[in-house]
């Protein structure tokens, strides 16, 4: 089956606890660390005034051979991410309305 198609979901818990099902989008390299781009698994049922509504971003790390996600707390790391991640979607779009799959 092609990577393109089908997705990839993850379950992660905050703090308290509470655990979330996230569906993982893009995986980025940007200044030195790795970074995941996810939204709720339940975004279409989701009002678009929800506060959890929208792309969540967690960078990636490795801790005794396991995967980690973990929150950017700092939001000046994370505005420069979302907005490195809008710029890749931008460039894709670009290149697929120039005839980018030929």
């Amino acid at each position: 089956m092609n990577e393109d198609f089908g997705s990839d979901y993850i379950t992660i818990s905050d703090e308290d606890g509470n655990e979330f099902e996230l569906e993982l989008l893009d995986t980025l390299e940007f200044e030195g660390k790795t970074y995941s781009v996810l939204v709720p698994a339940d975004i279409d049922t989701m009002d678009v005034n929800d506060p959890d509504y929208g792309y969540v971003i967690l960078e990636n790390t490795q801790q005794d051979g396991e995967e980690l996600f973990i929150s950017v707390d700092d939001e000046e790391e994370l505005e420069r991410v979302y907005q490195h991640y809008m710029q890749l979607l931008d460039q894709e779009e670009e290149d697929e309305a120039s005839g980018g799959d030929e």
